[in-house]
């Protein structure tokens, strides 16, 4: 069933064009992420749908009787009423005020919210998305638009809500930038992409497959029409009359190849900026505590930043995650301890919110004011009007444009840029600083995946110390090799690797206490005959081994894989140089294809038989 459809969708808003004459529809049971670059209209669109926002041409059509709910950004509530009150609004009746209110306290809880008469007033905004989020999930809807609903949400909170939304029945259309979220969620990927919509019927990992497959085609196409062209041209220089029917229509093919548009490259975020020269000592955190009231957030913590760190601090909201990084960064000061920086060490700081007022604290170390009538180049300019790169010495204008700030925009006052824009403006403020040692306050929010694609490839490259708050999973595990977790009381323990690893060690000490929790519930007996629950009876605890076939594939898989990953090079080799024989393309297209596919299934068994090794040795 056709839930919503859009014919001819045109919108202008200022001087850009974010919808061109495009369509997009929703069929009964499909749940849509929305992706594309920061400014592209993603909210835009979900407003339109509902209404809030006129398109300038086209049309909006929703099925009779069909109830949608949406998430916004940024919530807002009338700052006297309490956060229950908040939450039930228009979603309680005289009849079912019990079961809503339970359940409402039920989610409260889930997420973090436990005063449940706090003022909305008194809420950060983490907060009162969340709020928000739980007055949407508690309506009944066929229909639900989401703006960013991952962001403000912990590791834990994140699982829950993507284990509720993967079980929810209805339609859903969804802006996030959660990679992992839209690969366990969505069936179905929107683009938006230079005014246009683009459809895929597969979840984000299938998109980025269909995607390159895509580009690849147009990319051979544009090469053949190339080809064709230098061949047409010669013979026009050949001095060719358009003498007979047949030269004109020689002549008009050539016209008609020359004036067809090629393909449009994404423009990219381009990061390379150069840190400044850091000396032996970096940071050194002693003894770190820090306490509001009776709620101890930081205890004792003590950690030396190596040369090349790469740390990520999660835990759950609330915790003192971002209390530690302010305490690092000097912002606020530890109750006890001490923060040893070195002289030659340079901060960058990336802050979860933008400053609302201007000090001079915030100015040193970038926790930057963004005043809405100041112009974008003007906002650089005040860090440095020249910024040293891997390329030379280049202007606050051309670094503007290397981060999709077109001159247009560049002196427009900063109100008019969207959330996701404001933020890549401002870590573009902290990276023209050049600084070795950076900071980054939870960075994935309101970011766009394709600058968190670049922001990614950057830190491989960076040659300082990255230390990150985040609850992007993805991120994580593509940019951290230490994670720190706040584990309750205020203490800090360490993992080595990237998320996945840390949530794979936490699983295999879950499953070890539960198993002996299950022997000491049986008075420290376990027999081989032991019988369980249901009446089966169960083999005592073994120890971990490979079976053979696993110890074949753990000695031969990763000579299997380099082997795979120098055929897929081949291939694009040949692709290249068959771009002009279409039948041949097609071939090498379907081989690569097979290729990558057995390449992640390879991938796959390599990740689980290292696993396995791993919990081998530490038994």
């Amino acid at each position: 069933m056709n839930l919503i459809n859009i014919e001819n969708l045109t919108k202008v808003y200022t001087e850009r064009k974010l919808f061109d004459n495009t369509s997009f529809s929703l069929q009964d049971g499909e749940k849509v992420g929305v992706i594309g670059i920061n400014g592209t209209g993603k909210t835009t669109l979900l407003r339109m749908i509902m209404g809030e926002e006129e398109t300038d041409e086209g049309t909006v059509t929703t099925a009779n009787h069909v109830v949608m709910r949406y998430l916004p950004q940024h919530p807002e509530f009338e700052p006297e009423k309490s956060s229950l009150e908040c939450v039930l609004e228009g979603n309680v009746t005289e009849e079912n005020r019990w079961s809503v209110e339970s359940d409402a306290k039920a989610m409260m809880t889930r997420l973090g919210i436990k005063d449940f008469m706090q003022p909305a007033g008194q809420l950060s905004g983490g907060q009162r998305k969340r709020l928000a989020l739980i007055s949407v999930l508690l309506s009944p809807a066929d229909i639900l638009l989401l703006d960013e609903p991952t962001n403000h949400l912990d590791n834990d909170m994140a699982d829950w809500l993507e284990d509720y939304l993967k079980k929810w029945r209805g339609a859903l259309i969804m802006v996030t930038h959660d990679r992992y979220f839209l690969d366990s969620v969505c069936n179905r990927i929107v683009e938006i992409d230079k005014g246009k919509i683009y459809s895929y019927q597969t979840n984000y990992s299938g998109y980025l497959e269909l995607k390159t497959q895509r580009q690849e085609m147009e990319a051979a196409s544009e090469r053949k029409r190339q080809s064709i062209l230098r061949v047409e041209l010669e013979w026009i220089r050949r001095g060719a009359r358009a003498r007979s029917t047949k030269q004109k229509a020689h002549i008009q093919r050539y016209e008609e190849l020359r004036d067809r548009q090629a393909p449009v490259q994404d423009s990219q975020v381009e990061l390379s900026s150069i840190s400044t020269r850091m000396g032996k000592t970096t940071v050194e955190l002693e003894n770190i505590c820090k306490s509001y009231g009776e709620r101890k957030l930081i205890d004792d913590f003590s950690y030396i930043f190596l040369k090349g760190d790469r740390v990520g601090f999660i835990g759950p909201n609330g915790c003192g995650k971002s209390t530690l990084m302010k305490i690092i960064a000097g912002i606020i000061p530890q109750d006890s301890g001490q923060v040893i920086i070195g002289q030659t060490v340079k901060m960058g700081y990336y802050a979860q919110e933008i400053a609302s007022e201007k000090n001079e604290d915030a100015q040193e170390i970038n926790l930057s004011y963004m005043d809405p009538a100041q112009r974008v180049i003007d906002y650089v300019k005040d860090t440095a009007e020249y910024i040293r790169t891997v390329d030379g010495v280049i202007s606050a204008t051309v670094l503007l444009e290397r981060f999709l700030f077109p001159p247009e925009k560049q002196y427009s006052p900063i109100g008019k840029l969207s959330g996701g824009e404001k933020k890549r403006l401002n870590l573009l403020r902290v990276l023209a600083t050049s600084p070795n040692f950076i900071l980054l306050d939870e960075p994935t929010n309101n970011l766009d995946i394709a600058t968190l694609t670049i922001l990614e490839d950057y830190l491989d490259r960076y040659e300082g110390i990255v230390v990150t708050v985040s609850h992007d999973r993805y991120f994580l595990d593509r940019t951290m090799k230490r994670i720190f977790a706040f584990e309750g009381d205020g203490k800090l323990r360490q993992y080595e690797g990237g998320y996945t690893d840390y949530s794979l060690k936490k699983s295999a000490e879950k499953e070890a206490e539960e198993a002996e929790q299950e022997k000491k519930a049986g008075n420290g007996v376990k027999t081989d005959a032991q019988v369980t629950k249901k009446g089966q009876r169960t083999r005592g605890p073994q120890k971990l081994k490979f079976t053979y076939q696993e110890q074949r594939d753990y000695e031969t898989i990763e000579s299997e894989i380099a082997a795979l990953e120098e055929k897929i090079d081949m291939l694009d080799q040949e692709m290249a140089a068959a771009s002009t024989d279409f039948v041949k393309l097609n071939q090498l297209v379907t081989e690569k294809e097979e290729a990558e596919n057995l390449l992640e299934e390879k991938m796959d068994r390599w990740m689980y038989l290292e696993d396995l090794a791993a919990r081998i040795a530490e038994q």
